[in-house]
């Protein structure tokens, strides 16, 4: 996000790793309530593909007097190559800076006038720009979306002020971030082939380098309407958005469709080990395994399991680590979920003086213990009512609408996929995800991090310190 650590996070599941707590509920009438109520939720859906190729998906919420705008477009760092990696990030920065007919910084200002506020981010996948604003703002902001979209303006006095901007957001999200970097390392390294191992922000010296060409061309390629899905939520009814994307979207040309991604990572023959040396306070373990992509049949056996493993202070990991052997001071767990295979992780933060070997070999006995046990009945129920909650607090939002149907359309293929995600984690058993585990928790499928503290001295110690 502009302003904020954004490039690192793939997008997750229905649910995601949010915190939340519940009495175990009573499954069948939970899932009658469930059903009712994704029914219903679905019924008020409409969608409409402009000739030019953008599909438009509205959801109207009458009762809640705001928009939701969210534009996806399917580029990401997977996209680039050696010498333009950094691209996709940086265009979430140059869309808010001048088109034809509002010029750099007119985007903001004029959002702003109207009551409205915006946002982006980009993923290794995608990059969405999000737009908040009240109803009386609709016609407004379709056209500060139709100018950028149409007549983006690539300044090259823009693009060097710019290149400033994010290569300060890479020194201090990466280069100056004891755990971003040790992640950059350790996904750099997971894959061998995949594009998925270029960074979202860019190598440094490609952010330098960037030429001209290189920014028009990946425009004018990624940012076509026929490469994007627009999802409206909110005060609107579906014929003002499908009359308005005709008047201001419409006209913009489609472009070929971009060249598809074609390479796969192949299968990895044995464990991969990085080693970062670095002025620190204390060491960082960080594991990262090779896991399915996001529309893949066993995602929801898998995200119980990392919940089971590290959501919350009573999860498994947390308690052995933290608690009962006080050898960690955080353990936290993440699940890429993109258009292809990507990872699974766990992350330990250790006390200073920490011994990443010892942590290493409890999490170890952990790992394998669950992929030879599997888990509990009691801790697959509370992972399942934390799924089923985080989906409905997700949903009582315009935001979260737009966040959600944009996921599945674009990762999943069918926003409508999104109203079966209850029932799709309900019907998941304990032996699954214990096949899950023995699956993804392989010696041979991983790579292993560690952040090593330098000694420091003088006035480094002192930095080190801050």
């Amino acid at each position: 996000m502009r302003g904020q650590k954004c490039f690192i996070a793939s997008l997750m599941l229905a649910g995601t790793v949010a915190c939340a707590q519940g009495r175990a509920a009573k499954a069948p009438a939970a899932a009658d309530t469930t059903a009712k109520a994704t029914a219903t939720a679905s019924a008020q859906v409409r969608t409409r593909t402009l000739s030019n190729g953008l599909k438009i998906i509205v959801w109207p919420v009458p009762a809640n007097p705001s928009v939701a705008l969210y534009n996806w477009f399917r580029v990401g760092s997977r996209n680039e190559r050696p010498g333009i990696t950094g691209l996709s990030h940086f265009f979430e920065h140059m869309m808010f800076n001048g088109a034809k007919k509002y010029g750099p910084g007119e985007f903001d200002r004029v959002m702003e006038a109207h009551g409205g506020s915006n946002n982006a981010y980009t993923s290794e996948d995608v990059t969405v720009y999000q737009d908040w604003f009240p109803r009386s703002a609709l016609e407004t902001i379709f056209d500060l979306e139709a100018d950028r979209l149409g007549h983006l303006a690539i300044d090259p006095k823009v693009v060097e002020s710019e290149r400033g901007v994010v290569y300060s957001e890479r020194r201090s999200s990466v280069d100056n971030n004891n755990a971003g970097l040790l992640m950059e390392q350790v996904q750099s390294t997971a894959f061998v082939a995949h594009p998925y191992q270029i960074p979202t922000i860019g190598w440094p010296s490609d952010i330098e380098s960037w030429k001209q060409e290189d920014l028009e061309r990946y425009f004018r390629t990624y940012y076509a309407p026929n490469n994007a899905t627009l999802i409206v939520v909110g005060a609107v009814t579906p014929e003002q958005i499908f009359t308005l994307a005709e008047k201001y979207l419409a006209p913009i040309p489609a472009q070929p469709e971009p060249e598809p991604v074609r390479t796969q990572e192949p299968p990895q023959l044995g464990e991969r080990r990085v080693t970062v040396r670095k002025l620190a306070q204390a060491p960082l373990l960080q594991m990262a395994f090779h896991s399915p992509r996001a529309r893949d049949a066993q995602m929801p056996a898998l995200d119980l399991l990392v919940r089971v493993l590290t959501e919350g202070d009573s999860s498994r990991l947390h308690r052995r680590l933290v608690e009962e052997e006080r050898v960690a001071l955080a353990v936290g767990g993440y699940l890429g979920a993109g258009f292809d295979p990507s990872l699974t992780w766990v992350l330990v933060d250790l006390p200073p003086g920490g011994d990443p070997t010892r942590v290493e070999a409890l999490l170890d006995a952990e790992l394998a213990r669950v992929s030879t046990e599997g888990i509990t009945d009691a801790e697959l129920r509370k992972a399942k009512n934390i799924v089923v909650a985080d989906f409905w607090r997700r949903l009582e939002t315009n935001s979260g609408r737009a966040q959600a149907l944009g996921t599945f359309e674009v990762f999943h293929g069918d926003w409508q996929a999104l109203f079966g995600a209850p029932e799709r984690y309900e019907a998941v058993t304990r032996e699954q995800v214990r096949q899950v585990a023995a699956q993804v928790f392989g010696r041979n499928n991983r790579t292993v991090g560690v952040l090593v503290p330098e000694q420091a001295s003088g006035d480094a110690k002192q930095e080190a310190a801050r």
